[in-house]
């Protein structure tokens, strides 16, 4: 295997559970990820949500940090456009100086949410003042970039975001265009394709290659994929068929993706009704054995250049969860279950 394995977990809360428990088994799968040998574990971002327990994944990902001792840890993603560049930057060099070499600040341009809770979190902002995504970025990026070797100073002329870590945050633009694949090669950053989230092979191929002709010699290549292992083919499939997207279309504004009926019908009351259609979609999973799963993911690598894979599990019962996360982790090193989450 000439490609890296990482994991992004959303933590769901199963039916009849609680936020506490979700999170709880977060945090086990965390631990499960570095004996099994993922190379990261990200965690994400979700406001307003009755299924989904992480709303802040700066603040997960210090609790995972300390109960990891490895793996990297980091944010899938940070959805920018609500917060202060500067804050952004503080809350990651902070938990780089905690965890020198270990964190991983990934960004995103979606809300995370619907537009009720969107409305909460930049009830103060002046949309006649606020600044685009693409100079946010560049403003963190500034903040990020800093010579921890400096002491850092109180000087009104200067500006920096502090502590300053002796070792910076890998940092990733977390997108599905050709646009943000630019983006982040123009900052030297490394892209993550959100493949999980958008389906098309063409979108993908045209985002790569734009991705591949500017990015910095460094800059890593990342696929985020949704994947469902078992171990047999016949559960993987079952699994896989009960996955679908809801596409919210509201008059001529960009469509989004929701992953319920319920979700998609709020989505369009909060945004004042209109002229709207939702469409249900089947959602892009790869699915199987850990050698049929793993045989594919070799084909995505050998096409497209992949460095890593950001695993997404999206399945939410606990048991099938660890299974696929385990079986999968099985292509990388053996691991006991049993071990990981004692």
């Amino acid at each position: 295997m000439n490609y890296r394995l990482s994991l992004l977990d959303q933590s769901p809360i199963a039916a009849g559970a609680t936020a506490a428990a979700a999170l709880a088994q977060t945090t086990s799968l965390a631990r499960l990820a570095e004996a099994a040998g993922y190379h990261r574990f990200w965690v994400s971002e979700h406001h307003n949500s009755a299924t989904l327990a992480g709303s802040a994944p700066e603040i997960l990902a210090a609790w995972l940090l300390a109960h990891t001792r490895t793996i990297r840890i980091g944010s899938g993603g940070v959805m920018l456009q609500h917060y202060s560049p500067y804050k952004v930057a503080e809350n990651f060099h902070l938990l780089s100086a905690l965890a020198p070499d270990r964190v991983d600040l990934g960004v995103g341009k979606a809300p995370g949410g619907l537009p009720l809770s969107t409305r909460a979190l930049q009830q103060e902002v002046d949309a006649s003042r606020q600044l685009s995504f693409e100079d946010k970025l560049r403003q963190l990026n500034d903040f990020l970039v800093a010579d921890a070797a400096l002491p850092a100073v109180a000087d009104d002329a200067v500006l920096q975001a502090t502590p300053l870590p002796t070792v910076e945050p890998q940092r990733f633009l977390l997108g599905a265009s050709p646009e943000s694949a630019r983006l982040a090669a123009s900052l030297g950053w490394h892209f993550a394709f959100a493949g999980f989230i958008q389906s098309s092979e063409t979108l993908l191929a045209d985002a790569l290659r734009a991705w591949h002709r500017e990015r910095p010699a460094q800059a890593q290549t990342l696929l985020s994929l949704s994947v469902i292992v078992a171990r047999t083919h016949e559960e993987a499939r079952s699994l896989a068929q009960e996955q679908h997207n809801y596409r919210v279309y509201i008059d001529d504004r960009n469509p989004v993706n929701v992953l319920t009926q319920e979700m998609a019908d709020a989505f369009v009351r909060q945004s004042g009704g209109g002229r709207h259609r939702i469409e249900k979609q089947a959602r892009q999973v790869i699915y199987g054995t850990s050698d049929e799963v793993h045989r594919q993911l070799q084909a995505y690598h050998q096409r497209y250049g992949i460095d890593e894979f950001i695993i997404h599990t999206p399945v939410v019962d606990p048991k099938a969860r660890l299974t696929s996360i385990s079986e999968l982790g099985c292509g990388i090193r053996s691991v006991t279950l049993s071990g990981a989450l004692s």
